[in-house]
């Protein structure tokens, strides 16, 4: 018979632990009433909180401390210690804290810690306006009224569906692994119990900066005290003949991860066009399913551009043994309604065929605006565009970046919630400056890889370790300078560098 005791591991925190099982800089696991509790001290301090990341529920014990806060050793999410608030993403939902007594030489975890509500900030008749439903939308809404914002708050979403988890659409949920019902980042009823008009279908088609006003597509004028431009990147489609043929996919919105999956019910072979991470990603979803893929890409081998040729030879051999085969070097001159036409080869089956050649950022609301762009949205470091009062974050966002001391522009999930997150403080009026390193993760199979910092180019790479051992980190130098590393199952190096860079960064910016 089955074991059905799902007490988890370690003490019974309630009973106590001696002060010596929790050394200075210390992590103890253990359970409190059945949930599973972590314990830290940290310059004396000892606090107790959920043990796992509310994001993906990673394991927090295996994370880091710094200062007052813990980070998750899989995305990077940080809690603090004190309150359990996540303040940064791409965990959202905060974790429990208990109380901590000492008594009679022992150390004994009691009740739940419970936070009155923020004290409100901001008018009642105020409207902040965000455009776009993705991870900086999202993510903006979800802060102000966290931090008990008072006005009103509208997101403008052009997407049919509410903010949803969309690193999980070319991942678990298009492997058929993960459930539609985990792709959602709030149930449908959380804007309302929140006030938080969510307008899907909508489009903007003019921004007036000086009168704070945007007209949408049907005509209706909207006024705004502070806007938030979050509109997003929208994948590259290729103008090849056959492009648009109903077999033809690209891979952004929960629709077309849904798409993907109806066509391929009944397919055998999939043709990728583009090694991108999206593209390489899908590749590995499908093949989840047991459908024959095919990738096709112009570079000499996957992923050279961000991580350099040993990852990315590492790369191509794990999608190779896992039946992907590539057509590297190459690229498409013709859809068919059952094929693929190679510029250099035979034409390939294809019942489904996916895009995955990139995204370009949605400038047209800015630019017509005549907000200040440089191949994307020019912000400062608090997040503010060329108007005041008007803030962009995501993937339409340049910032000036501490670490490189350049501004970037970043397409990535944790990038644009982490400054939705920042622009949102600062529409509240803190001034909160943007410092947070880039960070994303890419699935392939069962293999993460990680990666923090930002190295368009770079003169060096260090590898310690053997990608082909999946066990390995690289890092990224540019003029004796550490730009960014990526990692293989080493979530502690991972974690250490993206500390250091947060220290470097605001040590270097501007005061």
């Amino acid at each position: 018979m089955a074991d059905t005791d799902q007490t988890p591991a370690g003490p019974d925190l309630t009973q106590g632990i001696a002060p010596a099982d929790l050394p200075e800089d210390g992590m103890l696991t253990g359970h409190v009433g059945g949930e599973a509790v972590l314990m830290v001290r940290r310059n004396g301090i000892v606090s107790a909180v959920s043990a796992h990341c509310t994001h993906y529920h990673g394991p927090l014990a295996d994370g880091l401390v710094v200062g007052k806060t813990i980070r998750c050793p899989w995305h990077h999410a940080c809690f603090d210690l004190d309150t359990g608030e996540a303040l940064a993403a791409p965990a959202l939902a905060p974790l429990a804290c208990w109380r901590v007594e000492g008594r009679d030489g022992r150390l004994y975890v009691s009740e739940q810690k419970e936070f009155p509500p923020p004290q409100k900030t901001g008018a009642p008749s105020e409207r902040i306006v965000i455009v776009g439903g993705g991870a900086a939308g999202f993510a903006a809404a979800e802060m102000l009224r966290r931090r008990g914002y008072a006005g009103a708050v509208t997101i403008l979403s052009s997407d049919a569906a509410a903010p949803v988890d969309r690193p999980n659409l070319s991942k678990d949920y298009l492997a058929g692994t993960a459930p539609e019902d985990w792709v959602p980042l709030r149930p449908d009823g959380w804007y309302a119990e929140n006030a938080i008009e969510l307008r899907l279908d909508t489009t903007v088609s003019a921004l007036d900066s000086r009168g704070r006003a945007l007209t949408l597509a049907g005509g209706e004028t909207l006024r705004f005290d502070r806007l938030l431009l979050a509109t997003g990147a929208e994948p590259v489609k290729l103008a090849l003949p056959g492009a648009e043929l109903p077999h033809v996919h690209v891979l952004r919105s929960l629709a077309d991860s849904r798409a993907i999956i109806a066509r391929a019910q009944g397919a055998k072979r999939a043709v990728v066009i583009g090694a991108s991470f999206i593209g390489l990603e899908a590749a590995a979803a499908l093949r989840a399913r047991k459908i024959e893929v095919h990738v096709v890409a112009p570079e000499p081998r996957p992923l050279e551009r961000v991580f350099g040729p040993a990852i990315g030879d590492f790369v191509r051999a794990l999608h190779e043994e896992h039946g992907v085969v590539f057509h590297l070097e190459n690229g498409v001159s013709a859809i068919g309604p059952g094929s693929v036409t190679l510029e250099n080869g035979p034409a390939l089956d294809a019942d489904l065929v996916v895009l995955g050649v990139g995204v370009r950022p949605r400038l047209a609301l800015a630019e017509q605006a005549g907000l200040a762009t440089d191949r994307g949205v020019s912000v400062n470091e608090y997040l503010e565009t060329s108007a005041p009062g008007i803030y962009a974050a995501g993937d339409i966002a340049r910032w000036p970046d501490a670490v490189t001391g350049e501004r970037i522009r970043v397409e990535h999930w944790v990038v644009a919630q982490r400054q939705g997150q920042c622009a949102a403080l600062n529409m509240m009026g803190e001034r909160t400056p943007f410092h947070a390193v880039p960070f994303f993760w890419s699935q392939h199979y069962d293999v993460p890889i990680n990666y923090v910092g930002h190295a368009e180019q770079w003169d060096r790479i260090e590898i310690d370790g053997d990608p082909g051992k999946r066990d390995c980190v690289a890092r990224y130098w540019r003029g004796g300078r550490l730009l960014a590393v990526a990692s293989i199952y080493r979530d502690a190096d991972s974690l250490q560098a993206a500390a250091e860079m947060e220290r470097r960064a605001e040590l270097t910016a501007p005061r």
